[in-house]
């Protein structure tokens, strides 16, 4: 340890009373956290690149210092993907210091890990409250079945009007129009359990009728448009 000289010089003044840093909430307790291993919770937090191209929402699972479970979730870049793959190995393992200080590859990833960060290490958690915090899974509980991210893909223009590509539904099949031409529902197939139908061996054919359906009053409708392609 280096001292300048005008240091070197001053009188000691003796410190008085300290009593540490505030407690902060984590996992139903009050930590008070001085190191890296007082650290704990569940999170999510929400990440974009520089030219805003795409956006990251990560999820993370943090028991005494280190991340236990990491859940990437990426929009709007397909470059993007490849990162979220990359990040999904880096991440857990490491404590979430080390996480702040790791290229996650993907800018939009790299600032979701900064926003978690400050959440976490204030405890700002969706933990906070959670005795003994939440088991390492929790993150897919997000997902729901066929673990598909909720998506929404919408698409409008003033000339053409509106087109449902994905809701939480699931994947936008026909849009119902009255006879003025309004959207007053639509079809849509459960694309995650459709497929794990499919892979436990139904027909694709039998599997896509029994994941399709509707909502609003897709029935009663005058026309129905694929809005992919009308």
């Amino acid at each position: 340890m280096q001292y300048t000289h005008e240091v070197e010089q001053m009188c000691c003044v003796k410190k008085g009373c300290n009593h540490g840093p505030a407690p902060i909430p984590q996992e139903g307790a009050w930590t008070q956290s001085t190191k890296i291993e007082d650290i704990s919770g569940l999170t999510h937090g929400v990440g974009w690149c520089a030219p805003q191209q795409g956006a990251c929402k990560l999820t993370l699972n943090v028991k005494k210092g280190i991340i236990q479970e990491a859940l990437v979730e990426t929009i709007g870049c397909s470059g993007m993907t490849h990162s979220a793959a990359m990040a999904s190995e880096i991440l857990p393992g490491k404590t979430v210091l080390e996480a702040l200080n790791t290229d996650l590859v993907c800018d939009a990833i790299n600032t979701a890990m900064r926003e978690l960060f400050l959440q976490i290490v204030y405890g700002r958690t969706q933990s906070a409250y959670s005795e003994g915090g939440l088991p390492i899974g929790a993150g897919l509980e997000d997902l729901g079945k066929g673990l598909r991210s909720q998506t929404g893909t919408l698409y409008g223009t003033l000339a053409k009007g509106a087109r449902y590509l994905e809701l939480a539904e699931g994947y936008i099949t026909k849009l119902a129009l009255d006879a003025d031409g309004e959207i007053t529902g639509y079809q849509y197939v459960k694309m995650g359990p459709m497929m794990e139908d499919i892979k436990k061996g139904m027909d694709a054919n039998e599997a896509l009728k029994k994941h399709t359906g509707s909502y609003g009053r897709f029935a009663d409708a005058a026309k129905y448009i694929d809005p992919r392609h009308e």
